[in-house]
């Protein structure tokens, strides 16, 4: 029987020890770590490399950063994650987790038949890929594969709606995003500004990197930073007298651009 390792990360560690209890109730899953915020989470799935993760999406602790955003940061290093296995209160976040790939979406209080299920599904997955690869292998393709026909990642383009009007914008040219009560200002490049009407919340669920959030109020596209002065806790965007703050809250994701920037191109004096 195959074995498969897992990391729960939960701000509730009374949640965490519950799903663990749970868990070792089948011979199937090996307890790795676990982690109450979204940094150590980070590190742990990096430096382990899990089978599955158990993550809390909508933490009674905001400052422990945890949300679908989590899954985003995955992809920056890892090509291949982990299966996400959402544990957590709200059945309304479903649709959205599944638009980020989740494998399964579990509601608390965790019950065995949940894990139960959600096991049988990953070796129900496992097999017919299994299946697939060998038909692969013993398979001539009718047509061999152009250019054309392979998968090319194409730029993303973000669509702004507003009754009736679609607006069409290079995600390439925006620098950051601004939260404005329940809508959002959206500004790039050029200096123009387009709201929408959508919560900051909402962009970062649906952006991935080089897209940050930084603060309560802004969301910042990486690329454009010109400066980061932790002194006074401002990030200073390129070509402009626009000075970001960042609060303590996410000075973890501030940490990552600095770390980001260094694995590139780079050069300190």
């Amino acid at each position: 029987m195959k074995k498969y390792s897992y990391i729960i990360i939960d701000d509730d560690t009374e949640s965490i020890l519950k799903t663990r209890t749970i868990a070792e109730g089948f011979s199937e899953l090996t307890f790795l770590a676990s982690a109450t915020n979204y940094q150590d989470g980070l590190h742990l799935v990096l430096e382990h490399k899990p089978s599955i993760i158990f993550l809390e999406i909508d933490p009674v602790e905001i400052s422990s950063n945890l949300s679908l955003g989590f899954i985003n940061e995955l992809y920056r290093f890892l090509s291949l994650l982990p299966k996400i296995i959402v544990t957590t209160t709200k059945k309304e976040l479903a649709f959205e987790a599944i638009q980020y790939g989740v494998f399964d979406y579990i509601l608390k209080p965790t019950q065995p038949i949940d894990l139960l299920k959600s096991i049988l599904k990953l070796e129900k997955a496992i097999q017919e890929t299994n299946t697939v690869e060998i038909i692969r292998e013993n398979s001539t393709p009718m047509f061999p594969l152009t250019p054309k026909t392979q998968n090319i990642e194409q730029p993303l383009i973000l669509c702004i709606k507003s009754y009736g009007d679609y607006r069409y914008l290079d995600a390439v040219d925006i620098c950051y995003f601004q939260a404005d009560n329940n809508s959002t200002d959206i500004y790039l490049k050029s200096g123009e500004m387009i709201t929408a009407f959508k919560t900051l919340k909402h962009f970062e669920a649906i952006l991935s990197h080089p897209f940050i959030r930084i603060h309560n109020s802004y969301i910042i596209n990486k690329n454009y930073i010109a400066r980061i002065h932790n002194g006074s806790s401002v990030c200073y965007i390129k070509n402009s007298i626009k000075k970001i703050p960042f609060s303590k809250t996410y000075k973890s994701n501030v940490d990552l651009i600095i770390a980001d920037f260094s694995i590139g191109n780079y050069l300190e004096v």
